[in-house]
């Protein structure tokens, strides 16, 4: 009976997540200089499956189709990938501080972008070169332990903040040789993060890659429960970690580079939104994973808004992360003080 309950109440609080989800994207998509009512967006976007009688502007379909749903979706689909990535390196790591920028992947993502930047290329060359940096900081955060012959979590993790200190450290210098007329503020805009150059084409790019990621960290979700055991645990339920913990590493890394190749660095949001999740789920991954997802989503969407109708020029996400996000953090922190031993 309490079994069914417990069911019955995740579907609601799902259900729940879902129609907030939904909410939010009707008002972030009518909110900003030209605003368009709730009732006119559901209408505009009915008018595209069953005939209705047009009673709005032509301007504002125009504005929806044009500027604000790209970014929208790409809100939903980068919030929701770097949440995922981020609660699934905590579990991965059994460590509530990992996030998404533990093994580099947001910092090299920024050196092939600001190379790009420097060689003068465009969008599409400077998105190819963040993917390609993302992953090539991975590959070498994965192949100190194995240099230092010790595979350990701890060593991984060492090893992505060293790897991410050369990262910054190369980024400055980077940006020292960049033109400070032109390279210099791209190369900044770019690493506060920002939603406003992206395009449904750079979306059908990015969204087949993250979905199967995060399709294939969704149906290992609880597996990831049995890497929280314990290695000794694992092995004697027949789990193969190395592979297993390989597979989830490739996936969460393949969210985080697939995000920041189109948005620059976004932080907070993987480290700060897994927390709030297990908050109201538990540490049970196989909860955690999906409400982190659409946690993610939602935040993302609220705080792209918030940039758009704040200012006449759009803040940078990285900045209203940092400015809500760490509060936020700081809150959940406090809330969990007497049950940090859950990790």
């Amino acid at each position: 009976m309490n079994k069914e309950k417990g069911k019955w109440s995740y579907s609601r609080l799902l259900l729940t997540l879902i129609a907030i989800l939904g909410i939010t994207a009707i008002l972030s998509v009518g909110s900003g200089r030209y605003y368009i009512t709730p009732a006119e967006v559901i209408s505009i976007f009915l008018s595209k499956v069953i005939p209705i009688q047009q009673t709005w502007a032509d301007q504002a379909e125009s504005v929806i189709f044009t500027l604000r749903l790209p970014r929208i979706i790409a809100a939903a689909l980068v919030g929701g990938a770097l949440s995922l990535s981020g609660a699934t390196y905590q579990g991965v790591f059994k460590n509530p501080l990992v996030a998404p920028d533990i093994l580099g992947v947001s910092a090299g993502a920024c050196i092939g972008a600001s190379c790009a930047i420097l060689a003068g290329a465009g969008n599409w060359i400077i998105q190819i070169c963040a993917f390609i940096g993302g992953f090539l900081a991975v590959a070498l955060t994965t192949s100190i332990p194995r240099i230092l012959k010790n595979k350990s979590m701890m060593m991984l993790v060492l090893s992505g903040i060293i790897v991410g200190g050369m990262m910054s450290s190369t980024l400055g210098l980077i940006k020292y040789v960049a033109d400070p007329d032109t390279q210099l503020a791209s190369i900044v805009y770019w690493q506060l993060g920002s939603l406003a150059q992206v395009t449904l084409k750079d979306i059908y790019i990015i969204a087949p890659i993250t979905i199967i990621a995060g399709g294939v960290l969704y149906l290992l979700r609880w597996r990831i429960n049995i890497l929280s055991l314990g290695e000794r645990e694992a092995k004697t339920l027949g789990v193969d970690i190395s592979f297993l913990r390989g597979i989830l590493v490739i996936c969460a890394t393949l969210l985080t580079a697939s995000s920041v190749c189109i948005s620059g660095t976004i932080g907070w949001i993987g480290l700060a939104l897994p927390h709030l999740g297990r908050m109201i789920t538990g540490p049970n991954n196989v909860k955690l994973i999906p409400v982190s997802c659409i946690l993610g989503s939602i935040f993302l969407m609220i705080i792209d808004t918030i940039a758009r109708v704040s200012s006449s020029s759009e803040i940078p996400l990285g900045i209203l992360t940092g400015m809500i996000g760490a509060p936020f953090y700081f809150y959940l922190l406090l809330r969990q003080r007497k049950n940090l031993q859950w990790y």
